[in-house]
């Protein structure tokens, strides 16, 4: 039988790493300790990346002294390339490195300035350096649903890259990531039960992005097909800025903890500490949206 227990890593990275206006440092600060109040499974809370990528997230460094890190939520930080990585384990606080290792080439391209070999060349390197460092390495399998590019696409295509990085460099930790909300319910199932039927050793977990209406039946499919790890944000708000697609956002945190109370699913999420993040959530994404 299935553990009842899902793990959510909360993205205020991904929520707000889209927004143009540059959010206050102090008003960051607030929303990610009421959000490590919650008592999500890990914070996807910051990145490592060229700040004319990502200008929003220019001040990643500055709010790490910051942080209540009382509780047992993991801290999760972005990287792109090597100098990222490097950057990112000067601060102890961070146990997860997220790389978005893409099966598209033409996304890889656009989010991190290289094809798939040598994305694959980066990944190697950062591999041994996180796994130096007794850290871990989450690869974002990118375009895990499909892509508007044309480039190839497959169930098979998706399974031999997973296989390849666990296999080659010993990548035990994986997200299917939907970049543009493409995915279906069967497609879900399909991909998610494969992977984990082949790599038995590996968690996996979804990082969906969704119209709001496609949300709760993405999920259900995740959870039926075992699932037990997602990547959400408060009001589904964020996406991916290369996407170029405003109206598709991250999972509603809020849809998947009603979905796992119906499904009678368990969550360390404590509620009073989320309608307090909730609300500077609100307050922020309509000041700076």
């Amino acid at each position: 039988m299935l553990h009842n227990l899902v793990s959510i890593t909360e993205c205020p990275r991904d929520a707000m790493q889209g927004i143009h206006a540059f959010i206050p440092t102090e008003k960051k600060i607030e929303y990610l300790n009421a959000l490590l109040a919650c008592q999500f499974s890990r914070l996807d809370f910051g990145s490592f990346v060229s700040p004319k990528a990502i200008p929003q997230l220019r001040d990643t460094e500055d709010l790490l002294p910051h942080l209540n890190l009382g509780s047992t939520t993991q801290l999760l930080a972005i990287i792109a390339n090597e100098k990222g990585v490097e950057k990112g384990l000067c601060f102890e606080q961070i146990a997860i490195y997220g790389y978005p290792f893409s099966v598209s080439e033409q996304f890889q391209i656009r989010n991190t300035n290289v094809g798939i070999k040598e994305s694959k060349s980066r990944l190697r390197n950062i591999a041994l350096t996180v796994s130096e460092s007794k850290r871990t390495l989450l690869v974002y399998l990118s375009m895990g649903f499909g892509n508007p590019y044309g480039d190839p696409w497959s169930t098979r295509l998706v399974l031999d890259y997973a296989k390849e990085l666990y296999e080659t460099l010993g990548i035990s930790h994986f997200a299917l990531a939907d970049t543009i909300g493409c995915a279906n319910p069967d497609q879900i199932r399909e991909l998610f039960t494969q992977i984990t039927h082949q790599l038995p050793n590996v968690e996996m977990g979804v990082h969906l992005h969704a119209l709001p209406e496609n949300a709760k039946a993405l999920m259900t499919a995740a959870l039926k097909a075992g699932c037990r790890n997602f990547d959400t944000a408060l009001l589904g708000k964020g996406g991916c800025p290369m996407a170029n697609n405003e109206l598709t956002g991250n999972l509603n945190t809020e849809t998947l903890l009603s979905l796992c109370t119906e499904k009678e699913m368990r969550v360390t999420v404590d509620p009073m500490s989320l309608e307090a993040a909730r609300q500077i959530a609100r307050n922020i994404f309509t000041t700076y949206s």
